[in-house]
């Protein structure tokens, strides 16, 4: 258990000398769902897992369940393990983490791996607000019956709620664009097909053809594959590709550990 402002995060690390990668989970999601990836690439790499803010079975409630706070964990994560230099992988609401981490921190991310997340496309709108507002709210009566097991976040229906919109508004163009177009390290995409939770039609698909503006506009980011898994499923039928990513990412790394 890592102490970080006036929570404390549930860290697993399998030490080592190896690469350290660096795991950054979905939004309500564990770092339980990084297992196949994790086994795909094996022991010669060392994997740290966290898991964020009032998610998983330990980690503790906290007052600030910002954007900004879940970056600065990522440091307080790398600090208490003793890692300078970290290759991320990200999925989800943790690839625009791990994006915006990457853009700051050049000098310490050997690269990043984002996995169906990180796209710039201005996908929320007042009525797309509404509709999150919405869904979390049906959710709430049986959310608290899944946190014993984890599977849901010790947060209110509000709070998800909020958390999501931040990501919507922090996903537009006008502000992801810039953070992609700094990013100076290796990134490779594993882009999932399909629909994701909540989204209608081919809302998803849409989103997805923003990174082709990205990739037109900066050389270090690559789709590394196009898989068939669902934004759900990717991590846990397409673990090869995101492995294969992996490996890619850190071959092209030039700094040194």
């Amino acid at each position: 258990m890592l102490p970080v402002d006036d929570t404390a995060l549930a860290v697993t690390d399998t030490g080592g000398s190896g690469i350290p990668i660096l795991y950054l989970n979905g939004q309500f999601a564990t770092q339980g769902y990084w297992r196949r990836v994790i086994a795909e690439l094996g022991t010669g790499w060392r994997h740290i897992t966290y898991d964020e803010r009032a998610r998983g079975r330990k980690s503790k409630r906290s007052a600030d369940y910002s954007f900004e706070a879940a970056v600065r964990d990522v440091d307080a994560v790398l600090a208490a393990r003793g890692v300078e230099r970290a290759l991320l992988v990200g999925w989800s609401y943790g690839a625009v983490v791990g994006a915006h981490w990457a853009s700051r921190n050049p000098e310490r991310a050997l690269g990043a791996v984002l996995v169906d997340g990180a796209y710039p496309h201005d996908w929320l709108d007042e009525a797309m607000e509404q509709r999150i507002r919405k869904l979390f709210r049906r959710m709430s009566w049986f959310l608290p019956l899944l946190r014993p097991t984890g599977l849901a976040p010790r947060m209110t229906a509000e709070q998800q709620a909020n958390s999501n919109i931040e990501l919507g508004r922090l996903s537009r163009e006008r502000e992801l664009g810039p953070v992609l177009d700094n990013i100076t390290v290796p990134v490779r995409y594993v882009v999932a097909s399909g629909t994701s939770f909540g989204s209608r039609g081919d809302e998803q698909e849409r989103i997805r053809t923003s990174l082709e503006s990205a990739t037109a506009r900066n050389p270090n980011i690559q789709i590394g594959a196009k898989v068939a898994s669902n934004h759900g499923a990717i991590l846990k039928r397409d673990f090869r590709a995101i492995a294969k990513a992996v490996r890619e990412v850190a071959a092209l790394d030039r700094g040194g550990r």
